[in-house]
């Protein structure tokens, strides 16, 4: 039952990403076929760095919907459940998440706060409260088991299970989910499970497909300003002025 850390891997991208989203956004202003212009694309002879310069030009005035062509999936293990909730609030996602039901959950792994971690009598408290709920289930799944639920006492036994009990998904966002997903939860004000998650989920789509993710992050990076009002804001960025 030991504690678990955060682990974010990419599984799959949209091929070509670049230039697919260049394709759509210029297909939206040419009056030709972006199909003929593909193989140019692909073969260099229109520079990457001109797709990337007009895809952010275009970004920048506030016309985003053909990035939605483009997704990333991601593996995560090492998030709470509490966490995996907060996650699949973001509804323009595909998410497919370990079952409670179906994984014997007698030796439950755990996410550790760090806050609880510092204060020593505190952790004391948390891990030994872990290892009780370990044993509950246990017990209960054995009761569950020899009452005639057999291969369902899992389902009934799990509702003694912590927010804190680690869960493993994959999860799938376009480009534009992406965006928003990190406007919000690389916030400082987001709980920080799930910002670690989403640094870990920005880093490696700044590294693949930087013409898009340069600027992402937290709402305040990309505006100069702090959207939230003074009693939420952080102080990082001035608030915005609303008299101006």
């Amino acid at each position: 039952m030991p504690q678990k850390k955060l682990r974010v891997e990419l599984l799959a991208m949209t091929p070509e990403p670049l230039s697919l989203i260049y394709a759509a956004f210029r297909q939206c202003y040419h009056a030709g076929f972006v199909a003929d212009m593909w193989p140019r694309l692909l073969s260099g002879e229109i520079e990457r760095e001109k797709q990337a310069d007009f895809v952010q030009s275009v970004l920048e005035s506030g016309h985003d919907s053909p990035v939605e062509h483009v997704s990333f999936s991601f593996a995560v293990e090492g998030i709470s459940r509490a966490c995996s909730h907060q996650l699949v609030r973001h509804r323009i996602a595909s998410y497919s998440q370990q079952s409670q039901r179906y994984v014997d959950e007698s030796d439950m792994d755990y996410i550790l706060p760090p806050a609880i971690a510092r204060i020593p009598e505190a952790r004391e408290r948390f891990e030994a409260l872990m290892a009780e709920i370990s044993g509950a289930y246990r017990e209960l799944k054995g009761i569950l088991a020899a009452n005639g639920r057999g291969a369902k006492a899992n389902e009934d036994a799990r509702f003694v299970l912590p927010q804190a009990a680690e869960t493993k998904i994959v999860v799938t966002m376009n480009c534009r989910a992406l965006l928003h997903f990190f406007s919000l939860r690389c916030c400082s004000r987001a709980q920080w499970e799930i910002r670690d998650m989403a640094q870990a989920m920005l880093a490696i789509c700044r590294d693949r497909l930087p013409a898009l993710f340069a600027t992402a992050g937290a709402r305040c990076e990309r505006l100069g300003y702090c959207p939230e009002s003074a009693r939420f804001t952080c102080g990082r960025y001035p608030l915005r002025d609303n008299g101006a």
